[in-house]
């Protein structure tokens, strides 16, 4: 028993050709929208890319182009195969092309729906991919000599002050590594012979932050260094003072503002492959009922339409039956009844065959 069958007529064949055919149009928007999408995001991944450490987190931009690509292609064709087949004489031409086309469509619209999902499950690779990458770049921030490290601190400063934060989790990053490069120190001062001393690797530690980390909002002006030391500072208290720095880290920064963004795509994306879907559900109605004309043989009459000719369960066994029988596809089949031309075949008698010889007639 057909699934969803509804009866056609040649004007509603008709004007199901013509919507289907403005659809696929749309749809061919659509997937330019959804390959912009995916190209902004790869131009926001790339634009931070120094504070993130090497991953998949390129994934979800790639498929989003990439599906973007496949959609205007796709709906390209069918806008030109609704288009003809709103003349049943050129639907012959695409009666064999229709049903792969619609099942490569799903495949294709399958394929936006994991784009879509991939948008809220990239988090964890990307928190990964920043913690990492900024715990290196705050590494190396004082190495402004180094070729190929020395952009690091500008990097680090404008991403602290563009996202209102300090340190990769938070402002106590800063005091467990040496960010004040070596140059800039006095190794004639006693001070800072003794941090160096104190320290087992040999590093210039302080309870102090960049200046990229101060806070232009605040009332009092930015305290950088000795940072919890109260009787450093007048009227001060860290533990309950509001500190005239960003408290929250880069890293919590960055990811809000890519969850932001992923999930906005991933909405949007939602969205599209609904409407890709519907368009698809249209098609296979479209595909069906100018099929049953073309077997009824009256091109002006009435013709059924159905998403699937069985049942879901019967279908389902049809195709489970097929994979099954792709791996004994080069295996000879026998009839019932005979066997195997190969086998048992009876040997020929090569020897001289027994022949009656007819006796010869007597002279007369």
């Amino acid at each position: 028993m057909a699934v969803l069958k509804v009866k056609f007529t040649k004007t509603k064949r008709d004007k199901l050709a013509q919507i289907l055919w403005i659809l696929n149009w749309v749809s061919v928007v659509s997937g330019i929208i959804l390959f912009s999408l995916g190209l902004f995001l790869k131009i926001e991944i790339k634009k931070r890319n120094e504070v993130m450490a090497k991953g998949d987190i390129n994934s979800v931009p790639n498929m989003l182009i990439s599906v973007g690509v496949i959609a205007c292609i796709i709906n390209f064709l069918g806008g030109k195969i609704c288009y003809d087949c709103s003349d049943a004489n050129k639907f012959s031409r695409w009666k064999l092309v229709m049903l792969p086309y619609i099942v490569c469509t799903f495949c294709f619209t399958f394929c936006i729906l994991v784009g879509a999902l991939m948008c809220y499950t990239m988090r964890n690779e990307l928190e990964e991919s920043l913690y990492l990458g900024l715990r290196d770049a705050i590494k190396f921030y004082k190495d402004t000599d180094i070729p190929g490290r020395c952009f690091l601190k500008k990097t680090v400063d404008m991403l602290q002050i563009g996202f209102q934060c300090c340190g990769n989790n938070g402002f106590r990053d800063w005091f467990e590594i040496q960010w004040v490069s070596a140059r800039y120190l006095n190794m004639a001062s006693k001070e800072v012979l003794d941090r160096l001393k104190s320290n087992v690797d040999g590093k210039f530690l302080v309870d102090g932050v960049p200046f990229s980390c101060c806070n232009p909002s605040s009332p009092r002006p930015c305290i950088q260094y000795q940072l919890t030391n109260n009787s450093a500072h007048y009227n001060y208290d860290f533990l309950t003072e509001e500190l005239n720095i960003w408290v929250k880290g880069c890293r919590e920064a960055l990811l809000d503002y890519y969850t932001d963004i992923m999930r906005s795509i991933g909405v949007v994306a939602l969205l599209i492959w609904l409407f890709e879907l519907s368009v698809l559900i249209g098609v296979r109605y479209l595909q069906t009922a100018m099929k049953n004309v073309l077997l009824l043989g009256d091109l002006e009459g009435e013709s059924d339409g159905w998403l699937l000719e069985n049942s879901f369960v019967e279908t389902a066994k049809y195709n489970i039956n097929i994979i099954k029988n792709l791996g004994k596809a080069n295996q000879i089949s026998t009839v019932s009844g005979m066997n195997d031309p190969n086998i048992d075949v009876q040997k020929t008698n090569c020897g001289k065959p027994n022949v009656t010889t007819k006796s010869i007639p007597a002279a007369s």
